[in-house]
């Protein structure tokens, strides 16, 4: 008699051409992630080779119950750590039937600014830092933490080891390496400062691939937490009081900053960023006003400051681009439940397209 575990490994490689393709579009809220697979004929390397698909919309939040069909459109492949073999994930954006848009499709637009020929010209880099926090899944309170109760104050946690600092690793090693099996650029992980918060990195990626991989890696991260019996909270404050909240630093450079004078280039950005400060803050996540208190490595939510080396500020410039005179800058604003299409291509068209 099989195991289950042995009926979930099968290696269907050994036995057939055909694939499983799981599609996955962004739901209703705007933070939800759904999914649901098909099987496709043989194996694909471009999204252009997979078909449109649909899905009832009524049951998302995304249309009406008398017209509720929506379309997806495969935009991204990624290896299926889970599956594995030829088998894919398939990040996709989502239409009527008429081929326009639904509201919540973020991607849509984004894909507008990041092919407007001044922006493709300027090889937009992102480097987004995604913190999260691990929850028990009943009682919906940090893993580590004491049920209905605190642990020690924050200071030995932050990047911390130890079954008395760090809680949650076996979630985050698998994440890690199951990121780099579907392909997706994450670049390290830590464990933050608040027990049972960590963060990963996706980057650097150029335009909207980094909005693509920073979706297609919360979605695997929900999938693990899902098998773990653990709960994956975005919120950008999950524990009021005197703990850290949880941010999507994004880190950003043009081709401009990246070479010689760069420097100006980056102050002249960062003078764009101020002045849309308040359009910025209202699209960089729901609840951000209980993270950004001016306390907790944040700037005050009403105040745009920046500087170098200042984790307190609205945008930090490292030492190191200082000192080259060219180089990034992190845009320490962004809550952890921001929608990264908004947010990497709104920088995008403050920085290179608009003109004050």
């Amino acid at each position: 008699m099989s195991l289950l575990s042995d009926l979930i490994n099968l290696n269907l490689s050994d036995i057939t051409d055909k694939i499983i393709a799981e599609y996955i579009w962004v739901g209703g809220s705007g933070m939800d992630m759904r999914s649901k697979a098909r099987t496709l004929p043989g194996p694909v390397t471009d999204p252009s080779q997979l078909p449109k698909w649909n899905y009832d919309g009524s049951s998302t939040g995304q249309a009406p119950g008398e017209d509720s069909e929506v379309i997806l459109y495969p935009q991204a492949i990624f290896k299926d750590p889970f599956r594995r073999g030829n088998n894919i994930l398939v990040m996709c954006d989502a239409y009527t039937p008429a081929g326009e848009p639904i509201p919540t499709n973020k991607r849509h637009a984004a894909a507008k600014v990041f092919s407007h020929p001044d922006v493709a010209a300027e090889v937009p880099w992102y480097g987004i830092e995604q913190e999260y926090t691990l929850l028990q899944k009943d009682v919906k309170w940090p893993v580590g933490w004491p049920i209905g109760g605190y642990p020690g104050p924050q200071g030995p946690y932050y990047c911390g080891i130890g079954a008395d600092k760090s809680f949650g690793r076996d979630v985050v090693d698998s994440h890690y390496k199951a990121c780099l099996y579907a392909g997706i650029n994450i670049s390290g992980i830590n464990g933050e400062v608040m027990p049972g918060q960590w963060e990963f990195q996706v980057g650097p990626a150029v335009g909207i691939s980094a909005a693509d991989e920073i979706w297609v890696a919360r979605y695997i991260l929900e999938r693990i937490t899902e098998i773990a019996g653990v709960v994956v909270s975005f919120d950008p404050k999950p524990i009021p009081g005197d703990w850290n909240g949880a941010g999507a630093h994004c880190n950003y450079s043009t081709k401009s900053m990246r070479e010689e004078g760069g420097y100006e280039i980056i102050k002249k950005a960062i003078d764009k960023l101020g002045l849309r400060h308040k359009e910025h803050i209202a699209a960089y996540g729901e609840g951000n006003e209980r993270r950004l208190t001016g306390h907790h490595e944040t700037a005050d939510i009403n105040t745009f400051l920046w500087g170098v080396a200042n984790r307190g500020a609205s945008i930090r410039v490292g030492r190191d681009t200082e000192k080259e005179g060219k180089g990034y800058f992190e845009d320490r604003r962004p809550a952890s439940n921001m929608d990264p299409y908004i947010v990497t291509s709104m920088i995008a068209e403050t920085t290179i397209l608009w003109n004050p």
